[in-house]
């Protein structure tokens, strides 16, 4: 259950590789770390020889296409180039988005540009490790076993946390369909959730996402794992009312999308 993490930029031979090597040279033992590009190229030797040069051997690096990752998840989506932010704005089932900027150092004619774009990159990711490390030393120390069996005590909640984490991500919409409950009172109870740490958000477009916060601790996911195992009938007829569902927010493209009016808030 590490968080999973993308970088992408246009051609995926530069800046998302060094992005990558270095998040994964500093926390691999802490993140899943991937790059794409939505205009694959062969790898720049210029950020080969800016890795190695500073000290990090760049092993096995090839460039991959975003289609290669259409199908999965992530934690945190993060674009290095305003072209790749606009093409992923839409991407369903991400986490947390976020654009790192930088000019392309194939365009530049500065002979150092490459390694100035690795030590940019570099201070980025290591904000990026600690604002994560604060986060998930928050949630470990903030909640404990009373807080978390309170925050299941109640059948919403606990058939909400349920239902993400069976469905991977849900919104107040398909919560309030699923539950047969009114869109205040889920949202009531999907913001105790999130304050308590359980779950993370995130807007796209007019719906506003829950999932399972990526640093909950092990034996609190175990938990909500056995309990869906172990009481199916918790989840038999929400999850029925939401396959029924017409028009489900994450269940067509966002150009085939249609104003709701339970939209998420």
């Amino acid at each position: 259950m590490k968080p999973r993490v993308l970088f992408l930029c246009t051609a995926n031979s530069a800046r998302s590789q060094i992005a990558e090597v270095l998040l994964r040279d500093q926390a691999g033992d802490r993140f899943e770390v991937f790059s794409a590009g939505s205009s694959p190229q062969s790898i720049a030797p210029g950020a080969l020889e800016a890795l190695r040069t500073y000290g990090v051997e760049p092993e096995g690096l090839e460039s991959k296409a975003i289609e290669t990752f259409r199908d999965q998840r992530f934690d945190y989506i993060i674009t290095l180039c305003s072209r790749a932010q606009q093409e992923c704005q839409n991407w369903p089932g991400h986490g947390v988005v976020m654009n790192w900027d930088y000019d392309d150092p194939r365009e530049s004619s500065d002979p150092k540009a490459y390694i100035k774009t690795l030590h940019a990159i570099n201070e980025r990711i290591k904000l990026f490790i600690e604002l994560n490390s604060k986060a998930g030393s928050n949630l470990t120390g903030s909640l404990g076993a009373v807080e978390f069996y309170k925050a299941l005590a109640d059948e919403i909640r606990l058939t909400s946390l349920l239902l993400i984490l069976q469905q991977g991500e849900l919104c107040v919409c398909e919560l309030t369909c699923a539950l047969e409950q009114s869109q205040p009172k889920i949202s009531r109870h999907l913001a105790q959730l999130r304050k308590s740490g359980l779950l993370l958000d995130r807007r796209q477009g007019q719906w506003v996402y829950y999932r399972l916060h990526p640093l909950l601790n092990d034996w609190m996911l175990r938990v909500l794992q056995e309990t869906a195992e172990h009481s199916p009938e918790l989840l038999t007829n929400a999850t029925a009312r939401l396959e029924q569902m017409a028009d489900r927010p994450t269940a067509c493209t966002p150009a085939n999308r249609s104003p709701d009016t339970n939209k998420a808030n």
